[in-house]
């Protein structure tokens, strides 16, 4: 009776409540993932990455935690297979426009008489959000001395964003997006398009360079003028969203800009300390 009970949880969860012994697995994993490909997991938001692991032992057809760590340690595909489930990749341009029509308007003209920009998206998914202000900076006349710097844990996201190709049914809603941040052009003007994708012109990805970088296990690697890093800190713990508050601290020149999502902010974390509030509901912050 016992013995059925324990199988029924196991297949049910994350829906029902943690148990100890599961946190012991999951406790266990992450670690095993950490010491065997050098990937850091432990410091994600729990109930985040227990749904993921929840998925990825369904879709590989294991009951427990404890089965699928067996089964990583000792195949590199299916790790393979849930690095890219711990991977967050929702994104798409111009996301939340209010963001970036007050980027354009009070950012924006603070940046107009430097010499050259430097921009760093972090944590870039597919590269949206970098063509978008790649667009944005066009139309502002700022893009031809910006080098914007897309990187994501992710190296098959990273390739996606190098073709400049996004699917064709999304452009209705980037288009609503785009006029709705201040967008300025026919938003068509930027991309040519066959029977199933759009691809922006490759002038846009001209000043982009695409990289690999982990925010949880690689340092500051410039000095930016700019941060944005948008719906990817909701996924740490407190912990580790205080390292990376100071990573970008310290990856900011002097008075340098950082951007968030709109589901995250600074208050009751250590960034508080080092960051002055420019614009409370877009969340974007100003160096201290």
């Amino acid at each position: 009776m016992n013995k059925v009970k324990e199988r029924k949880s196991d297949s049910q969860s994350p829906i029902e409540e943690c148990t100890e012994l599961e946190r012991i697995e999951i406790h266990l994993l992450l670690n095993g993932i950490y010491l065997k490909y050098g990937a850091d997991f432990r410091n994600y938001a729990f109930t985040s990455i227990r749904r993921r692991i929840w998925h990825r032992i369904k879709a590989e057809k294991l009951q427990t935690v404890s089965s699928l760590l067996e089964k990583i340690l000792h195949d590199p595909a299916t790790m393979d297979r849930l690095y890219a489930d711990f991977s967050i990749n929702v994104t798409e341009m111009f996301r939340d426009p209010s963001f970036f029509m007050a980027f354009r308007e009070k950012i924006v003209p603070q940046l107009k008489d430097l010499p050259f920009i430097r921009i760093w998206h972090a944590g870039c998914s597919t590269g949206e959000e970098a063509y978008s202000m790649a667009i944005l900076l066009h139309e502002e006349g700022l893009y031809n001395k910006t080098r914007i710097y897309a990187t994501d844990m992710n190296a098959n996201v990273i390739k996606k964003a190098q073709t400049r190709k996004f699917p064709l049914h999304r452009m209705q809603t980037y288009t609503s997006n785009y006029f709705n941040s201040g967008g300025k052009n026919a938003f068509s003007e930027y991309y040519s398009t066959d029977e199933q994708y759009a691809c922006f012109h490759s002038y846009l990805a001209d000043n982009i360079t695409f990289a690999q970088h982990n925010l949880v296990t690689d340092g500051s690697f410039n000095e930016f003028h700019v941060i944005i890093c948008r719906n990817v800190l909701i996924y740490f713990n407190r912990e580790l969203q205080n390292r990376v508050h100071q990573l970008f601290y310290d990856s900011l020149s002097p008075n340098g800009y950082l951007g968030l999502g709109n589901r995250e902010g600074l208050s009751y974390t250590d960034g508080s300390d080092l960051f002055n509030e420019v614009l409370k509901k877009e969340r974007i912050y100003q160096k201290k």
